[in-house]
C-alpha cells in the first residue's frame, strides 16, 4: 500500500493551508502529524483522517469506508481512520474544516494515551 510520490506531494500541497505538518513512514504508507499528533495517513493513493465516535458518522453518511487491510484470517478494518471524500479533498475550505476536526480527534487520543501510560 505504498503511496506514490506524486500523490503524497499533491496531498501535502493541499494541506499547506492548515499549517505545518510532518510526515513519517507508517506501516507502508505515510503518517501525517501536527502538534496534536497523527491526524491523517496516506495508504496507497488514498487519504484517511482520524475519526472518533462523533465524527465517524459524517464519513459514513458520505459513503466512505474505514482503512482496511487483508490478512490470512480475513479483512481487518481500522475504524480510527476513514477515507476522505474526494469532494472534501478538492474544496480547500471543507478540507481545512475536516482536517481541523481530525487534529482535534488526534489530540484527544494523544492525551488519553499519555494518561494511560502514566497510570501503568
Amino acid at each position: 500500500m505504498t503511496a506514490s510520490a506524486e500523490y503524497k506531494k499533491y496531498v501535502l500541497e493541499l494541506l499547506e493551508t492548515i499549517g505545518q505538518v510532518r510526515t513519517n513512514r507508517f506501516f507502508g504508507g505515510v503518517g501525517i502529524s501536527s502538534d496534536s499528533g497523527q491526524f491523517a495517513m496516506i495508504m496507497g493513493n488514498c487519504l484517511y483522517f482520524a475519526v472518533d465516535d462523533n465524527s465517524r458518522k459524517k464519513y459514513e453518511q458520505a459513503g466512505m469506508q474505514p482503512f482496511s487491510y487483508l490478512t490470512k484470517r480475513g479483512r481487518v478494518q481500522v475504524r480510527k481512520y476513514f477515507e476522505l471524500p474526494e469532494e472534501v479533498l478538492t474544496d480547500s475550505d471543507q478540507l481545512r474544516l475536516w482536517a481541523n476536526e481530525a487534529m482535534r480527534v488526534a489530540g484527544k487520543t494523544q492525551k488519553t494515551n499519555k494518561a494511560l501510560n502514566r497510570t501503568r
